[in-house]
């Protein structure tokens, strides 16, 4: 979902270093909440190596295509939450982006406050989701298909809806800005369609590899119940 370099520029860039306060200020809590309850320090600093790998990987070797104001990524934000838990997910993405915009793509580095507050928010917004909708008795590699669809297309929905925010902000509502974010809205329902069945396949694989219950290369919840 990198946000093309100049659709909002000068001034106007001013909101997005707020907004992209506010979004680091959210993954830290995530972060204190993680080593608050889950291991502490050394055990998120693994899962987060590991989450900044693939984010790269996802921005890198997955298919990504651009369209209209944006371009279409497999992000797999839902996985990263239910894997590694919702800090070292905000800290893969924060990192993972910047790595791919520091040796791939440097043009993209000054839009990385707009593509961060879009990658974050929606992050912490099914973090509280995720605590709604998935009990507590229920460890994350149980969840169901409805339960997964319902993370990934309100973390989708919610890029969607950042990408068109800035749009709007950045270039205002004419006709061909309108065509060019329901192009990019509509192209992102494909991954709102999939993500969830990668989801489960995952998670399926996660059941697989039981004896790796009590490590801490995962979330706990993934394995456990909350307490």
């Amino acid at each position: 979902m990198h946000i093309e370099p100049g659709v909002v520029d000068g001034a106007k860039m001013v909101l997005s270093y707020a907004t992209a306060a506010t979004a680091f200020g959210l993954g830290a809590k995530l972060v204190y909440d993680d080593i608050r309850h889950d291991g502490g320090l050394f055990p998120l600093a693994i899962r987060s190596l590991m989450t900044t790998v693939l984010v790269f990987c996802f921005f890198e070797v997955l298919p990504h295509f651009p369209v209209g104001v944006s371009e279409v990524h497999f992000i797999l934000g839902t996985t990263l939450l239910l894997l590694f838990g919702g800090g070292a997910a905000a800290i893969g993405l924060a990192l993972g982006l910047l790595a791919q915009g520091v040796f791939f793509a440097p043009s993209d580095l000054p839009m990385y406050a707009v593509n961060i507050t879009t990658l974050l928010v929606p992050l912490f917004a099914i973090h509280l989701l995720a605590k709604r909708i998935i009990p507590a008795h229920t460890a994350y590699k149980d969840v169901t298909y409805l339960q997964a669809l319902a993370l990934s297309a309100s973390y989708q929905g919610g890029i969607i809806a950042w990408v068109a925010f800035w749009a709007f902000y950045g270039q205002g509502f004419g006709t061909e800005n309108l065509s060019n974010v329901a192009s990019f809205g509509f192209a992102y329902l494909i991954v709102i369609v999939f993500e969830p069945v990668l989801d489960l396949a995952v998670l399926a694989g996660a059941k697989a590899l039981d004896h790796f219950r009590h490590s801490k290369l995962f979330h706990g919840r993934l394995y456990r119940p909350a307490h």
